[in-house]
C-alpha cells in the first residue's frame, strides 16, 4: 500500500496535532504554515514544530512565533546555518555567483516558481541555498514547466562558466537532479519526440550471485536512443540558462555583490536589485511582505478592537516554499 504525502489539509491537521501542549503565539497561522510546506511527510512536520520549539527555548522566548517556525523549517529542509565556518572571500563569491544564477534564470522563465530567499551561509552539506514560493502543490507537471525546471538547475552551473570561466564541483547535486529529471521526461512521462509516448522506465530483477540486479526491458539500441534524448534536453536546458545569464550581466554583478555583503537576499529585494532600484533593501513600513510574514500580519489584523465592527477578512492562498538546492 502506498503512502502518498499529505496535502494542504493533512498537513494542517499534522501540525496542530504536534502544536498541542505548545505555547504558540497568537499570531501564528497553521493553515499558512501547511500551504508553506508541500512535499513535507508528517516526520518532517513534527521535526519542525519541534525546532521552533527548540529555538524558543534557546532565544528565551515564551511563545513560538511564526519567524521561529519559518527558520525551523529551513533547518529541516537544509539544516543549521554555520556562521562560525570560515569561508574565503573566493568560495564565498563562487557561491554567490552559483545561487544568483539559479535565481536569475528561474526568474526570466515563465514557468518556474517565485523565488523566496538567496543565501551564501552555508547550512548542511550546501556552501549556499536559493529557496522557493510555490504556488501549490504541483500535482499536475507539464513539459514546459519540467523543461523549465531543467534550465533553472543549471542556472548555478552556467553561470559560474560565464562569469567565472570556470566550473566547480558545486553544480554535482544539480546536474544529478537535472539528469534524472530529463530521463523520467523521456522513459516514464512519454514527453519525447524522438522516443514517442511510450513507457520504458520498468525494468526486471535478476538475481546476481547475493544480491538482485536490474535488467531494463529495452533494447541497447533503444538505451541508446533514451541516452542521446537525454542528452539533448540537458544541453537545450542549459543553452537556456547561458543566454539569460549573459542577457543579464550587469544585474548579475549587483545582485552578486549584494548577495556577498548581506549573506542573504529576500525575494522582494533579488526584484529590486533585477530592476536597478538603489534603495533595494526591505524596509519593515513598505517592504512587500513573504507569504511567512503576511501570516503575522494577517493575524494582527484580524484582532480587531472591540468597538470595531469588521471581525477580520478571511485569509487568502498563499504560495507554499520549496528549495532548489
Amino acid at each position: 500500500m502506498t503512502v502518498d504525502y499529505p496535502d494542504v489539509k493533512g498537513r494542517q491537521e499534522i501540525l496542530e496535532l504536534y502544536a498541542k501542549n505548545k505555547p504558540m503565539s497568537d499570531e501564528v497561522d497553521l493553515s499558512k504554515i501547511a500551504k508553506l510546506t508541500p512535499g513535507m511527510t508528517g516526520a518532517d512536520l513534527e521535526n519542525v514544530m519541534n525546532e521552533a520549539a527548540i529555538l524558543a527555548v534557546r532565544r528565551k522566548m515564551p511563545k513560538i512565533t511564526t519567524d521561529l517556525i519559518a527558520e525551523a523549517m529551513k533547518r529541516v529542509a537544509w539544516g543549521p546555518e554555520k556562521k562560525s565556518r570560515v569561508v574565503s572571500e573566493k568560495d564565498r563569491f563562487i557561491t554567490a555567483t552559483h545561487e544568483v544564477g539559479h535565481a536569475i534564470v528561474s526568474k526570466m522563465l515563465p514557468n518556474c516558481d517565485p523565488i523566496d530567499e538567496l543565501s551564501v551561509i552555508q547550512r548542511g552539506r550546501a556552501a549556499g541555498y536559493t529557496s522557493y514560493l510555490p504556488d501549490d502543490d504541483h500535482a499536475h507537471m507539464t513539459k514546459a514547466k519540467l523543461l523549465d525546471e531543467i534550465a533553472s538547475f543549471l542556472g548555478g552551473r552556467m553561470a559560474e562558466e560565464v562569469r567565472l570561466d570556470d566550473v566547480s564541483t558545486g553544480a554535482q547535486n544539480d546536474l544529478k537532479r537535472a539528469t534524472e529529471l530529463a530521463k523520467r521526461m523521456v522513459t516514464e512521462f512519454g514527453m519525447s519526440d524522438a522516443i514517442g509516448p511510450v513507457f520504458l522506465a520498468g525494468d526486471e530483477e535478476v538475481f546476481i550471485g547475493r544480491e538482485w540486479g536490474h535488467q531494463p526491458n529495452y533494447s541497447e539500441a533503444m538505451a541508446a536512443e533514451i541516452d542521446r534524448e537525454v542528452r539533448r534536453i540537458m544541453e537545450e536546458a542549459a543553452a537556456r540558462a547561458k543566454k539569460i545569464i549573459e542577457d543579464n550581466a550587469d544585474a548579475m554583478t549587483v545582485i552578486i555583490n549584494a548577495l556577498i555583503e548581506n549573506e542573504h537576499v529576500s525575494g522582494t529585494e533579488f526584484d529590486r536589485l533585477l530592476n536597478g532600484e538603489s534603495d533595494w533593501k526591505d524596509k519593515p513600513e513598505n517592504h512587500t511582505k513573504t507569504p511567512v510574514e503576511e501570516t503575522a500580519a494577517e493575524a494582527e489584523e484580524t484582532e480587531a478592537p472591540a468597538e470595531t465592527e469588521d471581525p477580520g477578512r478571511e485569509a487568502g492562498d498563499e504560495a507554499p516554499e520549496k528549495e532548489n538546492e
